[in-house]
């Protein structure tokens, strides 16, 4: 009968054991992580702030004269502009401008530029067409899209073309017959856009 004694003391002294060898892992009460405090619940939002994109307003030019460089005048020399018999000029209602430099007896001999606005979906679309189905060749001068071509004329030997230059929204449409004065659409950007 002592032997039951036995296994009793030694159960005890496991579990005392035991005891210590967990009690010496456990964190002193300075180490315990510190108990969560309550959120902080904020009474007024704070607005988060939008960023909003205004396209860059360009102002269309209203006169036709004015946007040309001294240098591109000299080359038009003593062409008429928008005479009343070839059709509707200058400042139009949706505020384009349309510039007819041409002498009404001519045969074929002026250019018309209409300066308009226009989106660049749009654009594009028409830009890439004549690409497409007109062999026009487009390059990106002066942060825009420039589209050309020329061709011989149908009637006379002489030179005609189109020279389109799509920016912020603005087209700039240029269809002339052997009237093409050098730097012309250039001077146009300049006068717009700076």
């Amino acid at each position: 009968m002592a032997r039951p004694p036995l296994r009793t003391s030694a159960a005890v002294a496991l579990v005392g054991l035991s005891a210590i060898a967990l009690s010496a892992c456990a964190p002193a009460a300075d180490d315990a992580a510190p108990a969560p405090s309550p959120p902080v619940v904020s009474t007024s939002p704070t607005p988060i702030p939008t960023i909003t994109q205004t396209p860059t307003a360009v102002r269309l030019p209203a006169d036709c004269k004015a946007m040309l460089s001294t240098d591109v005048l000299a080359q038009l020399g003593s062409t008429p502009l928008n005479d009343p018999s070839l059709g509707p000029s200058g400042v139009q209602p949706d505020g384009s401008l349309i510039c007819i430099w041409r002498d009404p007896a001519a045969d074929t001999t002026g250019l018309v530029t209409t300066i308009s606005r226009m989106d660049r979906g749009p654009a594009l679309d028409m830009l890439n067409e004549l690409v497409t189905t007109q062999g026009f060749s487009c390059y990106t001068p002066d942060a825009g899209t420039r589209c050309e071509k020329t061709w011989i004329n149908d009637t006379y030997p002489v030179n005609d073309g189109r020279t389109l230059y799509w920016r912020d929204d603005v087209l700039i449409d240029t269809q002339y017959s052997n009237l093409a004065p050098t730097g012309y659409t250039g001077s146009i950007i300049s006068a717009i856009f700076g």
